[in-house]
Parts: structure tokens; C-alpha cells; sequence
């Protein structure tokens, strides 16, 4: 199998095609069809642990598929822009198959559904990306992120029944995981819960970096923070040598 990387690629992912390889044609999975390939995973912000693995996990899939050949990865480094590009791109070079973590939203929706005009099967998952499935790109894969928010919001009410300030941190700006979250969560918290980050959610790009600058902001300008709710853990987790400082 060839492989092409563009900036940002990962040497985990590389190292997994290529032990995987071996094993390629005894371990053909169901959804490897007889027909000759390229495919391409995108992500709008590819530089944190859960995107590691799901880059490695798509290129030891890939691997399996002796019909795979060529697998591309594209990281738009939270660039609404880059990642537009790089849809543009892949399609541009007649890649068959797009899978993309639209992170941007329904700004990239434009780029899918040039894509999928040009002949590529698209396949957007996890974020919304707006549009109509079946028409401006071939199948969205979701999840509910709703229901995740209002069980959080349980919680929260379960320890705090009095109420308290809230802050969220969620990825990118505009991303839809965020925003379901935040409406599951309010359909639980009344009034006597604020949420004293930015509306609707503070920005981190699910980057621990960028979690640690927005946490220092936050908890310098708000004298009491009842709780904080990250739909990142790894993010989180990253950004708790924060709470020394202060």
C-alpha cells in the first residue's frame, strides 16, 4: 500500500500501516470490496491524543482492505480554512473516498459538497456538518450528544441542588458536539445555574495547550467556579498543572 501524509502526519500511524500490512490479505474485513481505491481521513484539528488514535486506527483499517490503494491523512490544524482546502485538494486529486471530522461545522459543508459532486463518496461523522445526507454528501455518522449533556446536567443538579456557576469547555468554535451538549445540559440546569464562560462554550480546540490558557484566563477573572464541565478529558487532564498557580 502506498502512503501519502501531508504536513502533520503521523509517525504512530505509519508504523501501524505498515505492521498491519503483513496480515492484509488473511484478515480482509467485510467492507473491503473488490474495487481498486484511494481513501483519505480529514481532521479540522488533528493535534490531540484522541485524534492520534483515531488517525492510527484509520490507517491500520485501511491496511486490512488489499482493495486500499492509497491512504491519505490531511490535518487542518483547527484552520477552518486549511481544512476547506484540504477537502478541495483530495477531491481535486480524484481520492475516492473522504472521511472528514468537519470540526468547522457547516462552513466545510460547501467543500463536502463539491466533493461529493466531483464523484467522491464523503463521509462526515461526529460533528454536524448541516446539509442533507444522501445529497450533499453521502452518509453522516453521529452521536448523541444531547443525551451525554443532560446526563451531566443530572449529575451536576445531583451535587449541586442549590445551583452554582458553571463553566463549559468545549472544541472548536461553533462545533456541534458542543452545541447539543449545552442544549441537553439546559434542558436539565434552571436558572439557578450560570454558565459564566463565553457563549455558548469557551473555545479550546480540544487542545490541552489551548485548555490551559483559557483555564488561567477563566479562573483569574471569576471568583467562584463551581464546576467544570470539558467534553475533552485528555484536554482537561492536560491543563490541571493550571490549578497550582492559583
Amino acid at each position: 500500500m502506498k502512503l501519502s501524509y501531508l504536513k502533520g502526519s503521523l509517525a504512530l500511524a505509519a508504523s501501524v500501516l505498515a505492521l498491519a500490512g503483513g496480515a492484509a490479505l488473511a484478515d480482509t474485513p467485510s467492507w473491503c470490496g473488490p474495487n481498486k481505491a484511494s481513501l483519505a481521513l480529514l481532521d479540522g484539528f488533528g493535534g490531540n491524543s484522541w485524534r492520534l488514535v483515531t488517525t492510527a486506527s484509520g490507517a491500520a483499517e485501511a491496511a486490512l482492505c488489499p482493495s486500499i490503494t492509497d491512504y491519505e491523512y490531511a490535518d487542518g490544524q483547527g484552520n477552518t480554512q486549511k481544512a476547506i482546502s484540504d477537502i478541495k485538494s483530495f477531491a481535486a486529486k480524484g481520492i475516492n473516498a473522504l472521511v472528514v471530522f468537519g470540526d468547522a461545522g457547516p462552513a466545510v459543508l460547501p467543500a463536502l459538497k463539491a466533493a461529493t459532486a466531483a464523484g467522491a463518496i464523503v463521509v462526515p461523522y461526529r460533528v454536524d456538518v448541516g446539509g442533507e445526507a444522501g445529497k450533499d454528501y453521502t452518509k453522516f455518522i453521529g452521536s448523541s450528544f444531547k443525551d451525554d449533556g443532560v446526563s451531566w446536567g443530572n449529575w451536576i443538579k445531583s451535587i449541586l441542588p442549590d445551583g452554582g456557576n458553571v463553566l463549559f469547555l468545549s472544541g472548536p468554535a461553533g462545533n456541534s458536539q458542543g452545541l447539543d451538549e449545552l442544549a441537553g445540559m439546559k434542558t436539565v440546569l434552571d436558572d439557578k445555574y450560570k454558565f459564566i464562560n463565553p457563549e455558548p462554550f469557551d473555545v479550546t480546540n480540544w487542545d490541552p495547550s489551548l485548555t490551559q490558557q483559557v483555564l488561567s484566563a477563566e479562573i483569574a477573572k471569576n471568583d467562584k467556579i463551581d464546576v467544570i464541565v470539558s467534553d475533552f478529558g485528555p484536554s482537561l487532564v492536560g491543563a490541571l498543572p493550571v490549578f497550582k498557580k492559583f
